[in-house]
């Protein structure tokens, strides 16, 4: 539970928000790089952190992410026309490159550009993991572009999805991170089986448990978290136990417990103070695993084009309360909602754009969401403090390989060595 103080202080990113500070400290996803593509292709309208953006490759294939508004007059720069290496305002023809500079002014007198220097907002982008990522803090601060956890080396095969969230970051992130939904949420996707692990068909993801009330077991880590959910699996039970870790890499991404198919991971990256961008990350080192993009997205019910708008906005919504088929339900589906995105955002947007956590009453199985909360708020008030922004404190620690684990093990197996190897370099 936290104050209404506290949790103005987790949920809040605009402006000179501490939260917002936070995360301009780190490179942030502005958008997949499908969307944009080619080079002089259409320019791409983004939001961060309460910042209107556009995104285009230019020419050169040099990536830009500029404010989406002129300098000249506030028009719309994603309207524009990406040429000869910029990106040009319809309105009076003014012309930007990537790094902001004006290069031409046709509606000022000759040699405009060179004297009046001018420039508009811009940031410095990355391509990566099937990103592009974007820098948005001091550019003095800024520091060197590390791969994701997905993508540690070239080659690795992985889908993405991308559905908007309206809503909080903060409730979108703890949701990621509640291991003890799973059972009861997605408990149709995710039906119990006598399998030795997580096992996923085209359509579910066979568990090998009937537990429902996982023990939790925490453990604090210098990229933010990690902890496992531990439940009583339905073979052995008096000798082993099925083990689900998750981890937390502060202060957006997750990667959450695999099947014998793909790794997971979800990023879940504001967009400004009451909504969200949530990525969902399939992804496998072995390319004989792994799933492909679409059936990947069809999988999660979130194909643009049938299950979301060409913003990523949801068909299934709070407005039409996410089509729930009540007689499926009365014929043994838990939620009457398709995909599990969905079912997850069917219960964050239903705690308003802000949920209220003064009013909450957590039991044991949040002991993730505690800590996240705890976790984050002092890191808030830390960076409000004038003090160095988390996970920021070292810029040139060695990338680590992280993974999350799901099965069945011995009860005397220490979770704790499961799935990842601290301090392992990963060879580039």
């Amino acid at each position: 539970m936290l104050t209404k103080e506290q949790n103005e202080l987790l949920c809040r990113v605009e402006g000179a928000a501490p939260m917002g500070q936070l995360a301009r400290r780190h490179w942030l996803p502005v958008c997949m790089a499908e969307e944009v593509p080619e080079r002089d292709g259409k320019p791409v309208r983004a939001r961060l952190l309460g910042e209107d953006l556009v995104v285009f490759r230019d020419s050169n294939d040099r990536l830009g992410v500029l404010g989406e508004h002129c300098l000249h007059r506030r028009a719309s720069l994603v309207f524009g026309r990406n040429e000869e290496c910029g990106l040009r305002c319809l309105y009076h023809g003014w012309k930007f490159d990537v790094e902001g500079n004006v290069v031409d002014m046709p509606s000022e007198a000759p040699g405009a550009p060179q004297r009046l220097g001018k420039t508009t907002k811009a940031y410095p982008a990355r391509e990566g993991g099937g990103f592009i990522w974007v820098w948005m803090g001091p550019k003095d601060q800024m520091r060197e572009f590390e791969p994701p956890a997905w993508a540690p080396k070239p080659g690795i095969r992985y889908a993405i999805v991308k559905m908007h969230a309206a809503c909080n970051w903060a409730q979108v992130l703890e949701g990621s991170i509640d291991s003890a939904h799973s059972s009861s949420l997605h408990s149709t996707n995710m039906p119990s089986a006598e399998v030795e692990g997580s096992t996923a068909t085209g359509s579910a993801w066979l568990r090998p448990s009937t537990d429902k009330a996982p023990r939790m077991q925490f453990e604090a880590t210098s990229y933010g978290f990690r902890y496992a959910a531990i439940r009583k699996p339905i073979r052995d039970p008096e000798t082993h136990q099925y083990v689900r870790t998750t981890l937390y890499i502060a202060p957006f991404t997750c990667l959450i417990p695999p099947n014998d198919q793909y790794n997971l991971a979800q990023m879940l990256i504001p967009i400004d103070d009451v909504n969200t961008m949530f990525y969902w990350i399939a992804w496998h080192p072995d390319p004989k695993k792994g799933i492909p993009q679409e059936a990947w997205r069809k999988f999660c019910a979130a194909t643009v084009g049938v299950d979301l708008d060409s913003n990523y906005r949801k068909i299934r919504n709070l407005e039409n309360d996410y089509r729930q088929d009540r007689v499926a339900m009365k014929k043994g589906d838990w939620t009457g909602i398709d995909g599990i995105p969905t079912q997850d955002m069917a219960m964050w947007e239903s705690m308003g754009p802000i949920s209220d956590r003064s009013q909450d009453h957590p039991g044991s199985s949040d002991l993730a969401v505690a800590q996240f909360r705890r976790m984050m708020v002092a890191a808030a008030k830390k960076m409000q403090d004038g003090g160095p922004a988390l996970g920021t404190t070292d810029p040139h620690t060695p990338q680590i390989e992280l993974a999350s684990f799901e099965g069945v093990v011995p009860n005397t197996t220490d979770w704790r060595e499961l799935g990842i190897a601290n301090n392992k370099k990963v060879e580039a």
